[in-house]
């Protein structure tokens, strides 16, 4: 039975940047945004918010829903992801935060830094998120109606 992973990414811009993540991947430095798996029992909305502080230090509200991306690794045929892109905003920093392991740092990037490092980009739903919101696709976050929390 197919069962794919649900994943969900932050897209936070402040002042023409975006707040993205380095990390190591099998011993390579990788960017990617604020991102990860939806734990059981938690909100999509809640993981988002989680994976933001686990990965940045920054408290951060997701605003809108940018997109649900479809991903199939090339290299991991069996493994697709499911994710739900949101824009979001910082809402405060907790200084001296304990970084997800893997994290090398939160850093704030421009779009033309971005592309520059596409050799460096985790996978292609990094730039697709990125040009989606700069498209300006929102979506609201009551798109997502959870049953749990009914």
């Amino acid at each position: 039975m197919w069962k794919p992973n649900t994943t969900v990414a932050a897209l936070i811009e402040r002042s023409g940047r975006f707040l993205l993540v380095e990390e190591r991947i099998d011993g390579e430095l990788k960017l990617n945004q604020p991102a990860g798996h939806v734990d059981q029992g938690e909100s999509i909305e809640y993981a988002c918010v989680r994976e933001g502080l686990e990965e940045t230090g920054y408290h951060i509200r997701p605003t809108a829903l940018v997109g649900v991306y479809q991903w199939t690794p090339p290299e991991r045929a069996h493994m697709t992801y499911l994710r739900f892109a949101f824009a979001a905003e910082v809402i405060g920093e907790e200084a001296g935060y304990q970084l997800d392991a893997g994290i090398e740092r939160p850093v704030w990037l421009t779009y033309e830094e971005i592309v520059a490092r596409r050799d460096q980009h985790r996978s292609p739903l990094l730039l697709a998120c990125i040009d989606d919101y700069l498209a300006g696709r929102r979506f609201p976050l009551d798109v997502i109606r959870d049953f749990d929390r009914a």
